[in-house]
């Protein structure tokens, strides 16, 4: 047992030594940015822009598909929400709990109203309904109901 010792302490040293021979590696020439970047040399946040892609983007997605809130597996709960969203004066309306969309109560916002419930709005309702989830999806389905 003290001769295998021995033998792999040797190798390690020799081992060791090896590896203290070999050439360092050299750094890795970089390129600078500027050389990539040519002529744009500052920086512009996407508020700055003089489009305003972001009014843009975010109109593109109201009109994109409507807005389902809900989740709820009971009624009552449910129920409780859409007495808070007509007493913020929005548009919605009921979806039967077997509906395609999914499992649970959900409630489809009108696309007219959906100006009223910003991301503020929506925070405030998930905190006051625990089991609150949002999506948006188009209005219509793929194929019809019958």
């Amino acid at each position: 047992m003290r001769w295998l010792f021995l033998l792999l302490l040797v190798l390690n040293v020799f081992y060791y030594i090896w590896h203290q021979q070999e050439a360092p590696l050299r750094a890795k020439d970089v390129t600078p940015l500027s050389l990539y970047r040519g002529g744009q040399q500052d920086i512009r946040l996407l508020s700055e822009t003089p489009d305003s892609t972001k009014e843009k983007e975010k109109a593109a997605q109201v009109d994109a598909g409507c807005l389902y809130i809900g989740g709820f597996t009971r009624q009552d709960v449910a129920q409780g929400l859409e007495r808070r969203l007509s007493g913020m004066e929005v548009k919605y309306q009921s979806l039967p709990k077997g509906s395609a969309e999914s499992a649970g109560y959900w409630v489809r916002v009108a696309p007219e109203s959906r100006r009223w419930l910003d991301d503020l709005q929506l925070l405030n309702l998930s905190r006051e309904f625990n089991e609150l989830k949002h999506k948006i999806m188009p209005c219509e389905g793929v194929a019809p109901i019958e």
